[in-house]
C-alpha cells in the first residue's frame, strides 16, 4: 500500500514543483509529473532509509519529502538536459 500512496503523492508532488521551479523543461508538463512521481519514490525511500518513517496517509510530511524528492529530481533533469 505504501507504494500507491507514494506515487499518488508523486503526482501532486510533481504538480507542486513544476509550480514551485516553473519554466520550459524539456519533456513538458508530462514529463515533470513522472519526475514527481519517481521523485516522490526516491525520496520515501531515502526518508525511510533515514529513519523518518514509512508513508500512511496524506499528511503534510509526506507530501514535503514528495515535494523535495521531486524537485530534487527536476533539478537534476534540468542539469542534465541543459549539458546536451
Amino acid at each position: 500500500m505504501g507504494w500507491l500512496i507514494w506515487i499518488v503523492l508523486g503526482l501532486v508532488a510533481g504538480i507542486i514543483a513544476k509550480f514551485i521551479m516553473p519554466g520550459r523543461d524539456p519533456g513538458g508538463f508530462i514529463v515533470t509529473i513522472i519526475i514527481g512521481i519517481v521523485g516522490a519514490l526516491v525520496g520515501g525511500f531515502i526518508s525511510v532509509q533515514l529513519g523518518y518513517g514509512d508513508v500512511t496517509g496524506f499528511d503534510i510530511k509526506s507530501i514535503i519529502i514528495a515535494v523535495l524528492g521531486a524537485l530534487l529530481l527536476l533539478f537534476l533533469y534540468r542539469m542534465v538536459k541543459s549539458r546536451s
